[in-house]
């Protein structure tokens, strides 16, 4: 009888043994795929991007290099809506609808277009000049609600350059061509009366709705300027080639808004680079994707450093001799 009880206890205990390894593998398995569960997840973002130019370009490109960097898995949706309003706010609507994580708005009238389809999913901006004028954001410091991003305007870029056109190219009557429909481009040309303003300088305005607009709208004002400003307005930027066969034609200086601008041929430009704030505001999507960190906790940002390019191969075609105390940085 003892014999038989001591068995039994023997065969009781193996069991036990064999089912506590059990458990445990099956624990361990369960902790290895939730592991491998979180390094494969995929994170949708959406992209719409307001209009093509290169500057956008970069600005998007730079975005996505971030996340890529960053090791994510992500699935990108792209849209473009190629300066038109209505194909931009469908494609905003789509792809809130398309249930992305996450939506990059490449230009104000795309943020603001995302911005007026939800109020959920997490949005960041690049390629805004007045992110609160635009009521995109409260402040950039508190951003407040779910937007938050990259703003292109270096407190120094418009004053800078309406003081060279004053002072160095000897303008009385600066010409802007730019989208009144535009809340961004509106902004800047306030900025911009307000520098000339101080220098004595005037303003010369005419507004084109559309790119194919843009060429009669530079022919209006050109027996009136000395010098062309195109701030950086998407419906202008994407025609640019339109203002400066025009300018080049009467031999009239082009300062622009971006250092792409330059390289198609502008005369010069206050600026820095869009791929730049592309990757930084690609890096705040990590912090909102990764870390779990929220738009209302990031404060917005400002360009990085400023720096001044002119076009050689321009600034010969205007019989303008770069001087050494500019400190341009030539370019061809």
């Amino acid at each position: 009888m003892k014999k038989k009880s001591f068995i039994i206890v023997l065969l009781t205990a193996a069991i036990m043994l064999v089912l506590a390894a059990c458990g445990n593998k099956e624990g361990a398995k369960e902790e290895q795929d939730d592991q491998a569960n979180a390094g494969e997840k995929t994170y949708k973002v959406g992209i719409l991007q307001y209009v093509e130019h290169p500057s956008l370009n970069e600005a998007t490109k730079g975005f996505k290099a971030a996340l890529k960097e960053s090791g994510l898995n992500i699935e990108f949706d792209e849209q473009n809506a190629q300066g038109d309003s209505g194909n931009n706010m469908t494609a905003a609507n789509s792809l809130v609808g398309a249930g992305n994580d996450l939506i990059f708005a490449n230009a104000t009238p795309s943020a603001q277009a995302v911005q007026t389809a939800t109020s959920d999913i997490p949005i960041l901006f690049t390629s805004v000049t007045d992110a609160v004028g635009a009521e995109l954001i409260k402040s950039m410091e508190q951003p407040g609600g779910n937007v938050t991003g990259t703003i292109d305007t270096h407190p120094e870029a418009i004053p800078n350059t309406v003081k060279f056109a004053a002072e160095q190219l000897n303008a009385k009557k600066i010409g802007m061509v730019y989208n009144a429909g535009e809340q961004n481009s509106r902004a800047q040309v306030d900025l911009v009366k307000a520098e000339a303003k101080k220098l004595g300088v005037e303003v010369v305005e005419t507004s084109a709705a559309t790119s194919a607009d843009v060429k009669q709208a530079t022919e209006s004002i050109v027996n009136k300027v000395d010098a062309y400003y195109i701030i950086t307005d998407n419906t202008v930027v994407s025609a640019l080639e339109s203002v400066l066969d025009v300018a080049n034609d009467k031999k009239i200086p082009v300062l622009v808004g971006e250092l792409d601008s330059v390289k198609r041929g502008g005369f010069g430009a206050y600026g820095f680079s869009y791929y730049d704030i592309g990757f930084e505001t690609g890096q705040m999507a990590v912090q909102i994707l990764k870390d779990g960190k929220k738009p209302a906790d990031i404060p917005a940002a400002y360009p990085g450093n400023l720096k001044f390019e002119i076009n050689e191969d321009t600034a010969k075609k205007l019989g303008i001799d770069i001087k050494k105390e500019w400190n341009a940085e030539a370019v061809k």
